[in-house]
C-alpha cells in the first residue's frame, strides 16, 4: 500500500512549493497515472516517493514503513526490498549484460528466480538479447530492460517515470499492457508518470498534477 499525507517540497528561490500539501492513498494492485505540464513536479513527486529526495513536511508510508526520516542508507535498503523504479534515463549498469542488469536487484533482495526472469524477458521481447551488452541496445530496448529490472524482484510498489517514452506505438502498447497487468496480478501498487494519454488511461485511477496537488481525472479516484 501507498499512503501520502500533506506532502510538501520547496526548492530554494522558488516562488511556490513544487509539491504542496499533496495527498495520495492506493492499495495493493492499484494503478495510478499522473499527467501534467513539463516542470509541474511529476518527477519530483516520484523522487520523493522513492526516497531519493526528502520532503519538507508531510509523510510517505509504503509497505507499512514511513519513508520520511529514513537515512540515505536506510532508504537505499528499503528501495532494494520494496520498490521497483523505472527511470526515464534507464540507469542501467553498462558493465553488465541484459540478463545481469535485470537480475541485479532480485539478487540483492535474495529472491532471484531464473525461470521467472526468463518468462519476463520473453514477454518483453528481450530473450534474444539476454547476453547482449546494454551499451549495444537501442533506447527502446534499454527502456524495456529497465522495466524488466523493476518488476523482477516483485516489489510492493513500482514507480515509473515515462516508462514508454522511447518506444514506438506498437511496442508501447505491448509493454504498457504487460506493466499494468503484471502489477495487477502480483498485487503491486503502480504509479506511472506519463505524457501519453493512451498509457494514462490504462490506470485504475488517473490524475493530473497542478500547483503541487493531484487533481482526479476520474470520479473513482481514491481519497
Amino acid at each position: 500500500m501507498l499512503l501520502v499525507q500533506q506532502l510538501t517540497k520547496c526548492y530554494p528561490g522558488a516562488d511556490n512549493a513544487i509539491i504542496n500539501g499533496l495527498h495520495l492513498n492506493a492499495g495493493a494492485g492499484t494503478s495510478l497515472s499522473i499527467q501534467g505540464a513539463s516542470g509541474c513536479g511529476k518527477s519530483t513527486l516520484l523522487a520523493l516517493l522513492a526516497g531519493f529526495e526528502r520532503c519538507d513536511s508531510g509523510s510517505i508510508i509504503i509497505a507499512n514503513q514511513q519513508l520520511d526520516g529514513l537515512s540515505a542508507r536506510e532508504a537505499d535498503d528499503f528501495r532494494k526490498h520494496h520498490l521497483g523504479v523505472i527511470f526515464q534515463n534507464y540507469n542501467l549498469l553498462e558493465c553488465f549484460n541484459v540478463w545481469d542488469n535485470v537480475a541485479f536487484t532480485a539478487r540483492l533482495k535474495g529472491n532471484y528466480n531464473h525461470q521467472h526472469q526468463q518468462q519476463l524477458l520473453e514477454e518483453l521481447g528481450l530473450s534474444a538479447l539476454s547476453r547482449a551488452p546494454v551499451s549495444q541496445l537501442s533506447g527502446g530496448e534499454q527502456q524495456r530492460v529497465a522495466i524488466a529490472r523493476a518488476l523482477n524482484h516483485r516489489p510492493a510498489v513500482v514507480l515509473a517515470d515515462e516508462p514508454t517514452g522511447n518506444l514506438d506505438e506498437k511496442t508501447s502498447n505491448v509493454v504498457s499492457d504487460l506493466l499494468f497487468s503484471y502489477c495487477r496480478k502480483q498485487e503491486i501498487t503502480l504509479v506511472v508518470v506519463t505524457h501519453s494519454r493512451d498509457v494514462a488511461r490504462r490506470a485504475s485511477f488517473q490524475y493530473s498534477l497542478h500547483l503541487g496537488k493531484l487533481c482526479a481525472d476520474s470520479s473513482r479516484a481514491p481519497q
